[in-house]
């Protein structure tokens, strides 16, 4: 038998202790840098198509993302049409503007939200209709048409070398989407439509996480009725994804009537369903700069509190399209080019 130097045996079990202790602690920073900062940034190209100049706190002219990466931001949420115009407000968000604007934005170290709305413009509450290239197929040629669709995006952004953190199936679904067919008056339909745009996402890449996301996100029972539909009905997702617009509450335009309803919203979500949560749209008055910028930290203070680490992030919709340019009186941004003081809640928070 080898005779065993004590010493050294010593002293590698204390290098293991240290390693392990080591490695404990990094991965309790990582955590706490983990937390998404985001901003949905999907008028960034038609703005800088129309000659929109953006100017940090200094007055220096720079790019709009380093400028938001100065004010803590650290994701970006891309939404994405199947044909779109080249309308300035209504149009762009292609595949290839989109892998654009996520390979600019790895290149400044952030993280990457795609947001499928399945429709070539704007997909809401009140308006899925589906792309115009896709009327007329019946049932089974719309599961091939969703699947197509998000593998063709995935496939893009993988040759592009860019590995979206999460991907969101639809754009606010309370109602559904891809009319008449993905409606909640026929959730079997519905789920099919998601389980194809989930199995598409997880064949390029495992990692990915899946979004489905509502609105009224501060309604408990609405939440509730639809995730407990989507449970029934074996829907496969990975994170559930709220808006929050105190603007638009009738009757509770204040945050602080709201607030507290939203934060015991999240903290049901992720326990009820096992899931991840995250704001991945949220918005306040530009010309209320400090009420807004109050709103935010109330909002991540929510989100942060969901247990075991659920809770990840707040994502500002569109803080960027100033007013001026695009007659969106949520933004975050001052017709002077610059941010306003409301994205400062961001940083270091």
């Amino acid at each position: 038998m080898k005779k065993i130097n004590t010493g050294s045996a010593f002293c590698f079990l204390l290098f293991i202790i240290a390693a392990g202790c080591t490695v404990k602690k990094i991965s309790t920073v990582n955590h706490a840098n983990n937390f998404v900062k985001g901003a949905d940034v999907g008028w960034l190209p038609q703005m800088e198509a129309t000659g929109f100049k953006f100017y940090n706190t200094n007055g220096k002219e720079e790019d709009c993302l380093k400028i938001l990466k100065e004010r803590g931001i650290n994701t970006v949420r891309l939404r994405a049409w199947v044909n779109p115009s080249d309308d300035k407000t209504r149009g762009h968000c292609s595949t290839e503007e989109t892998v654009a604007m996520a390979v600019r934005a790895q290149k400044l170290g952030m993280r990457v939200m795609i947001d499928l709305h399945y429709s070539d413009s704007w997909a809401s509450p009140l308006k899925q209709k589906k792309p115009k290239a896709w009327e007329g197929h019946d049932f089974p040629h719309l599961l091939t048409d969703v699947y197509e669709y998000t593998l063709g995006i995935m496939k893009s952004l993988k040759a592009a070398e860019v590995t979206p953190e999460w991907v969101q199936l639809g754009n606010e679904i309370p109602g559904g989407m891809i009319y008449p067919e993905g409606s909640t008056s026929n959730w079997n339909q519905l789920s099919q439509l998601i389980n194809k745009g989930y199995d598409a996402v997880k064949s390029v890449s495992t990692k990915t996480k899946v979004i489905l996301h509502i609105d009224r996100c501060n309604y408990n029972d609405r939440f509730r009725i639809w995730f407990d539909n989507a449970t029934s009905h074996s829907k496969k997702y990975d994170v559930i994804g709220f808006s929050y617009y105190p603007y638009w509450l009738k009757g509770k335009p204040d945050y602080t009537l709201s607030i507290d309803d939203l934060g015991n919203n999240l903290k049901d979500m992720a326990s009820r369903y096992h899931k991840e949560v995250m704001v991945v749209e949220v918005g306040g008055e530009a010309t209320k700069a400090q009420n807004t910028h109050d709103m935010l930290l109330a909002v991540q203070k929510k989100v942060r509190e969901v247990p075991d680490g659920k809770g990840l992030g707040v994502i500002y919709w569109e803080p960027e399209g100033a007013g001026i340019w695009s007659h969106y009186a949520l933004s975050a941004w001052g017709d002077d080019g610059k941010p306003t003081k409301a994205l400062n809640a961001f940083i270091n928070n």
